[in-house]
């Protein structure tokens, strides 16, 4: 399916080799008949808003977007494992579709890096391909909320996917939830992850001041993103139920 191709590039850190053949991309997206008009238009426009975009500034922007914080992180398991041990063999099992398929990593990217699993899914069969949308929906919703709370072109790529899951989805809820989080990619929340996690050398006695306590204490609820509970975003009979 041409439109997850497309899609995943243009989710990958933006590289010269895509302002070099957008012409090539505008041509594929507009053979995309597995979409709407309306949705077709919709990638139309975001693929212009970012191509559009000075290729320096698209990569500081996707670096803010997506590698400050983890609520918009495009690894798909840190929206549900977080850093639980469930994460370790969730990608085993991630990995042993690929490999089932055909498929061998050479890439740097973990398995779950979300333009990776698209590609992936391009080239499964339909139902494989819709079965393995449908499995994410809860995550893609939930970026996309995150997203669009940014007022990030980005998002409206992760709405061109959601239609693609033929799911339903209780976006009112998610919207809710999501304008009550904390950020976590604020200059506080990330000052707060890195005194955190700096190594103490004297122990503990008089290297810590109330005034770092204090700050850590502030933007405590900033630091970790709130994993909500997606499960509940599907309406009845969604997702092939």
């Amino acid at each position: 399916m041409i439109s997850l191709i497309i899609i995943a590039r243009l989710l990958e850190y933006p590289s010269e080799e895509l302002w070099e053949h957008c012409d090539e991309l505008f041509h594929e997206a507009m053979q995309a008949n597995e979409l709407t008009n309306e949705h077709k238009q919709q990638l139309l426009d975001t693929m212009t808003a970012l191509l559009k975009m000075p290729f320096l500034d698209a990569q500081a922007d996707y670096c803010t977007l997506f590698d400050r914080g983890r609520s918009t992180s495009l690894l798909l398991f840190e929206h549900v494992h977080a850093e639980s041990r469930d994460r370790g063999q969730a990608m085993v099992d991630l990995m042993a579709q690929y490999e089932a398929a055909g498929l061998s990593l050479n890439s740097r990217e973990l398995p779950d890096f979300l333009p990776l699993y698209l590609e992936f899914l391009a080239h499964q069969p339909h139902a494989k391909m819709l079965e393995g949308l449908q499995n994410i929906v809860p995550i893609l919703a939930l970026l996309a909320a995150r997203l669009h709370q940014r007022q990030s072109h980005y998002a409206t790529l992760f709405d061109v996917l959601i239609s693609l899951t033929n799911s339903e989805v209780n976006t009112s809820e998610l919207q809710d939830k999501v304008a009550s989080e904390a950020r976590d990619d604020t200059p506080e929340a990330l000052d707060a992850v890195w005194q955190e996690e700096q190594i103490t050398f004297m122990g503990d006695a008089g290297c810590s001041t109330s005034e770092q306590t204090q700050h850590q204490r502030r933007f405590a609820g900033a630091v970790t993103p709130q994993y909500l509970n997606v499960e509940a975003l599907h309406t009845a009979g969604s997702c092939g139920d």
